[in-house]
């Protein structure tokens, strides 16, 4: 059986910072190449992993959105424990939901969401996914099908019981888009197969940031970041980082 280690990462370049949040259910690998083009362009980029993420889904379902907000701020927490005074977030899915959260609570250069949902389906939909991350993970680790059908039922029986907690920290970003004025950039694919894509028109007219602006990708599903318009993102995500009024 292969073990798995899927590590969160902090690329140190140069004094302007980005805080890369990952999604639920997934890692610092659903940004790692976007962290390390922003590297290679100048940025000192951090991808905290939430708890439970990253590691067995048997762990995942103890989880709750309040143990991933602590990591988000403990992220932002930690770019400034080493010195970074300036620091823009950048966010895939619930990652778009916590930096905007994170834009409400702390100063911020700027904030990027992409594929940011502002409403999630039903509890069991995304329960869902959670299953579905169990039998991939599982697989990854070569763990024979007769078994991991076996724990991914034990999972299915124990359930999430936090997910209602999800779909209301969901609620409560959307209802206060109106508290951000930092500069705001949505990104969102138009084949996004897991939220609803009218989310970056949410974002976008409601924040008070007096600079914003959203692009649609016509090719990319949910995960834009390892889709197939992943260097085009990348361009679009370095352009509005260098638009930024950094002090430096």
């Amino acid at each position: 059986m292969r073990k798995i280690e899927i590590k969160p990462f902090f690329y140190k370049a140069g004094p302007r910072a980005v805080l890369l949040l990952h999604g639920f259910t997934g890692s610092s690998s659903d940004v790692r190449m976007l962290g390390r083009f922003l590297e290679k362009n100048g940025y000192t980029v951090h991808a905290p992993h939430y708890k439970g993420h990253g590691v067995p889904p048997e762990q995942l379902i103890e989880t709750s959105p309040a143990d991933w907000w602590k990591d988000v701020i403990a992220g932002y927490e930690l770019l400034k424990t080493e010195g970074y005074e300036e620091i823009a977030v950048a966010g895939l899915s619930l990652g778009g939901v916590f930096s905007l959260k994170l834009a409400m609570n702390v100063p911020l250069k700027g904030v990027i969401t992409m594929c940011a949902p502002m409403s999630m389906r039903t509890t069991d939909k995304m329960f869902d996914g959670v299953l579905k991350y169990a039998k991939d993970y599982k697989r990854f680790e070569g763990i024979d099908e007769s078994v991991i059908e076996k724990e991914v039922e034990e999972i299915r029986q124990k359930g999430m019981p936090s997910l209602p907690e999800l779909q209301q920290l969901i609620s409560d970003v959307r209802s206060e888009l109106d508290l951000i004025y930092a500069p705001v950039f949505v990104v969102q694919s138009r084949n996004d197969e897991v939220i609803d894509p009218q989310s970056a028109h949410t974002i976008y007219e409601d924040v008070e940031s007096l600079k914003k602006d959203i692009v649609w990708f016509e090719h990319s599903g949910h995960v834009i970041t390892l889709d197939k318009e992943k260097e085009q993102l990348h361009e679009k995500v370095l352009e509005f980082l260098n638009s930024l009024d950094w002090n430096e």
